[in-house]
């Protein structure tokens, strides 16, 4: 790994630190005087605190590490158009409802986005979501997400980056083990096209009140990391 990269991922954890202090003073602050759940705040904080870190280590990898046209990557999170299915409206009995479908069907579309999509000359290669933790609800809606996407962009890279997991087993910067979440692993056999790729900044918590700052972000975890994106965009 090249000196600079090693420099900005010691700078990130930096950042990090920094901005977990402020946010555990403005939790117990919001609790205090507006009886705002910590919880809720400091989910709500962590999730873009990831989302902050997963952009980083997209840059990192490709400017740094790669050394390649920062010109040539984009990421953002605009909506992309889920038009409706044809099949579907084929199957409308009602004549009058169909017809008006077909005639504006340029208005019958869904608009979706995940946190961070990655574009390469123009093309998106990559999709990401940014969590503080996940839980079973949480990849349902993932898993259609993703898979509504890859109806437009079938070889489309998912993944899922989080802080902390509460889906049991083994998550790890790793993905799926053996020991995986037997109902997390249940609903991802139904997205085979998915393919969903799940990095974990911290070990597992048990309890919604164990995801609390500080934790540590080690270098070693963001290097693990950073190589995701790095073998992703190597070729490119």
């Amino acid at each position: 790994m090249k000196t600079e990269t090693k420099r900005l991922l010691k700078d990130l954890i930096e950042t990090y630190d920094r901005n977990t202090k402020v946010m555990e003073h403005d939790a117990a602050k919001s609790v205090k005087e507006d009886g705002r759940a910590y919880g809720g705040f400091v989910r709500s904080a962590k999730r873009k605190l990831q989302e902050y870190i997963s952009n980083e280590l997209i840059l990192i990898a490709w400017n740094a590490e790669l050394a390649k046209d920062s010109t040539r990557l984009s990421v953002n999170s605009n909506k992309i158009r889920i038009p409706i299915k044809l099949e579907y409206v084929e199957t409308i009995r009602n004549r009058a409802v169909k017809d008006y479908i077909l005639a504006n069907i340029q208005r019958y579309y869904y608009g979706l986005s995940v946190d961070k999509h990655i574009f390469i000359d123009g093309k998106m290669i990559l999709g990401i979501e940014c969590e503080a933790y996940t839980e079973n609800a949480m990849i349902k809606r993932i898993l259609v997400d993703f898979h509504l996407l890859k109806t437009k962009m079938p070889n489309l890279l998912c993944y899922l980056f989080q802080l902390e997991s509460q889906l049991g087993g083994d998550y790890s910067s790793e993905a799926r083990h053996a020991k995986a979440n037997p109902s997390a692993t249940a609903l991802m056999s139904y997205f085979p096209n998915v393919d969903l790729k799940i990095v974990t900044m911290f070990p597992p918590v048990k309890q919604i009140d164990e995801c609390r700052f500080p934790k540590e972000l080690t270098i070693e975890k963001l290097e693990k990391a950073l190589m995701f994106f790095v073998s992703n965009f190597q070729n490119n």
